[in-house]
């Protein structure tokens, strides 16, 4: 056993509750849990319900187990030991949990690339070599010269969850500044490389939220955007200056308008070295964004309006002496113009006008505009001149995801790569005055693409709504409800779910097993019409999605209830938040990873403010009704028939704060009577973030997938 906080003082009983109520001690100490495959458990651990009672205009909620949001307490740090050790009792006796970890390592651990960026004729970029635990930064000294590694985390720190990232080279490719990171904290330091000297300089911006770090044109400084609960503001450090001397060039508040916790921007500089450009968003997702910019030809001018004060999201580039911006200003679907400062967007002219098809990504390299449009959620990349004249395609064939065309807007070559959940990812080097297409690195990966096949069906949400959705598989595999399937999903912030390589995903269709995502409304594949229709009080429609696409698959016999296993995380955590509380009958196992789950207090926590701009705030009268219709935590209900369920996160997750993990363990374990695992993953050294290492990683898939394939495994008959 361990310590407990001393039982709180009770409430009055005449108050009228919302929630759960569980007096004493874990209402299943009783019961032994049985997982699959013959995993059988004691009681989970007792966990004391120490009711605290919030009056949310007249309507009082109890939450039990308020005293589990402190991470630093003895208590709450003993729960987390004696979760932890119940959950090791669980994967102790998954037998498939070596031959997950032998399978997945050649899957994982393998030599990847990222796109380089070219920098007066040397080429740098990020590689992990088979082998190797985390990503270093190398340079490539002109298109054929020999790769050579220039900062390697493990060359300075002994911790293999220490990760870096390139952040920007200096325009004569002398000094690379880099960030690191530990575990997968959203915080970085950031230093400095002399490629030359091959010495990382003295200068150091200490750890923090970075948004961006540019260096001046002249690579004598840098500009950096960085972010607290105050807000976000934009310094200049000059090298060899102390840090305390950075000068501010933006922030606090612009032309009387105050800039506070919820504007969040970054800087940039254009590719001719003429302005700095600040893009300002408010709110996560952005509601409205502002852009102004500075001509740094003149010292100390005052920086100009591009667009200020108008509640839409606009991206901007600067080109061939003018600026372009894309925008969903008065087209939902994006279009892209050429921007006047000093004039309404009315004004402007639009040089690649909005299409029934939403812009999903946009550049311009070598003096084109590359167009990435969602057709049906499927990439199709379109090449107009700066005119906005059509010049081209560029099409990989198949149902895949391409990024968007990366470099300069004056470079002749940039780098692009298209994937799948079949395809893993090939980045290629594309000529822009030609067309021409060439492989720069594709991984080696034992995945034999050719047996597997990738289809999308469409289906009707609970109000009618078509919904796409993407379902693969080996070929020839049966549909007659006996095969476990995995589905995952996200639905919101405007973010589309587009097809993707994933070696878990991989793993599980190598095994037998259906792969499925849906495409929720509250995502960016249809539009911004697509995003509102799951935000605020319209979210339960990406939970009416969700559902629908489950039934769609039981209905079309590709799984059934007791082999379906869902998985999603941070926003997706909330999904299966709602599922579990929503539609439990549908899911015999759940992995529910850095959740949203406590709706009500969520905006409270780490940078939980962000996010009232799509979910809203139990703190406004108006919003807390829907907030709490739907709000996973208060809505788990005393002796149900609950799905086995695993809560992931980690202490390092400094975006999602782990408490709604911790606290919602407590509290499903409480209430279930099923007899299936509850189970708490929690990592002290990982976290929302990537950058752990490559051993980490496999690690934490092999428990995810060993719970979720046990847990959906055939049931022993009820005796």
């Amino acid at each position: 056993m361990y310590a407990f906080p001393m039982k709180a003082s009770r409430e009055a009983a005449s108050f009228f509750v919302i929630g759960l109520i569980l007096a004493g001690a874990n209402t299943q100490a009783a019961q032994t849990i049985h997982g699959r495959g013959g995993i059988v458990l004691p009681p989970p651990p007792d966990v004391e319900a120490v009711p605290v009672t919030d009056d949310y205009f007249g309507t009082k909620i109890v939450d039990n187990y308020r005293w589990l949001e402190d991470a630093r307490s003895d208590q709450t740090r003993a729960f987390i030991d004696a979760e932890n050790a119940y959950t090791n009792r669980y994967l102790e006796q998954a037998h498939i949990r070596p031959q997950i970890a032998d399978d997945l390592d050649p899957l994982v651990n393998v030599t990847e690339t990222g796109a380089p960026i070219e920098r007066n004729g040397n080429y740098f970029f990020m590689r992990r070599l088979a082998g190797e635990g985390q990503f270093s930064i190398y340079v490539r000294h002109g298109w054929t010269g020999k790769d050579e590694r220039i900062i390697d985390p493990a060359a300075f720190s002994r911790d293999p969850n220490t990760s870096v990232y390139m952040n920007d080279v200096s325009r004569d490719g002398t000094v690379v500044a880099y960030s690191v990171q530990q575990g997968g904290a959203d915080e970085t330091s950031i230093r400095f490389y002399n490629v030359k000297t091959r010495k990382t300089l003295l200068d150091e911006l200490p750890s923090a939220r970075y948004f961006s770090v540019v260096f001046a044109p002249n690579g004598a400084s840098v500009y950096y955007a960085r972010n607290n609960k105050e807000g976000t503001l934009l310094y200049q450090h000059t090298f060899g200056e102390r840090v305390s001397r950075d000068t501010l060039v933006f922030g606090h508040e612009f032309r009387g308008e105050p800039l506070g916790g919820n504007d969040l921007f970054s800087g940039k500089i254009t590719d001719d070295g003429r302005y700095l450009v600040i893009q300002i968003s408010r709110g996560v997702p952005p509601r409205r964004e502002d852009i102004v910019f500075r001509d740094l030809t003149r010292p100390g001018s005052p920086f100009d309006i591009l667009v200020w004060g108008l509640d839409a999201r606009f991206s901007v580039i600067y080109a061939g002496g003018a600026w372009y911006v894309k925008t969903d200003y008065n087209a939902p679907m994006g279009r892209i113009m050429k921007a006047d400062p000093g004039v309404m967007p009315e004004a402007w002219q639009t040089i690649v006008p909005e299409e029934k098809d939403v812009i999903d990504d946009w550049s311009i390299v070598g003096g084109k505009i590359y167009v990435n449009r969602l057709h049906d959620v499927k990439t199709e990349t379109e090449v107009f001149t700066l005119a906005g004249k059509p010049a081209g395609a560029i099409d990989f064939g198949g149902i895949g995801s391409a990024s968007i065309l990366l470099g300069r807007t004056t470079d002749r070559y940039g780098f692009m790569s298209f994937q799948s959940f079949i395809v893993p990812p090939t980045l290629y080097r594309i000529d822009t005055a030609t067309g021409k297409r060439e492989i720069f690195f594709q991984p080696r990966i034992p995945f034999d693409s050719s047996q597997y096949e990738l289809q999308q069906v469409f289906y009707k949400s609970k109000n009618g709504t078509q919904v796409p959705m993407f379902i693969a598989g080996k070929k020839g595999l049966k549909q007659d409800g006996s095969e476990r399937l995995l589905m995952t999903g996200y639905g919101g912030f405007d973010v589309s779910e587009t097809p993707y390589w994933d070696p878990e995903y991989a793993w599980w269709m190598q095994q037998g097993g259906w792969f499925a995502l849906p495409n929720l409304r509250g995502g960016g594949e249809y539009g911004e019409q697509w995003h509102e229709a799951g935000m605020f009080e319209e979210k339960q429609n990406v939970f009416d999605d969700w559902f629908a696409a489950a039934e769609y698959l039981i209905a079309n016999k590709y799984t059934s209830p007791e082999h379906f296993a869902i998985r999603g995380r941070s926003n997706g955590g909330l999904l299966m938040g709602a599922s579990i509380t929503q539609r439990p009958e549908l899911f015999s196992a759940v992995w529910c990873g850095y959740p949203l789950l406590d709706m009500l207090r969520y905006q409270k926590f780490k940078v939980g403010y962000y996010w009232t701009t799509e979910y809203g705030s139990a703190d406004d009268e108006k919003q807390f009704p829907y907030l709490l219709k739907y709000s996973p935590y208060q809505n788990v209900k005393p002796r149900s028939d609950y799905p086995a369920v695993m809560f992931f996160t980690g202490d390092s997750d400094t975006r999602v704060d782990p408490l709604h993990a911790r606290k919602m363990t407590a509290l499903l374990q409480a209430a279930s009577k099923s007899g299936r695992p509850v189970l708490l993953h929690y990592s002290t050294s990982s976290g929302h973030s990537a950058g752990v290492s490559v051993d980490q990683q496999i690690q934490d898939m092999t428990d995810e997938l060993a719970f979720l394939w046990t847990e959906t495994g055939q049931p022993a008959p009820r005796k």
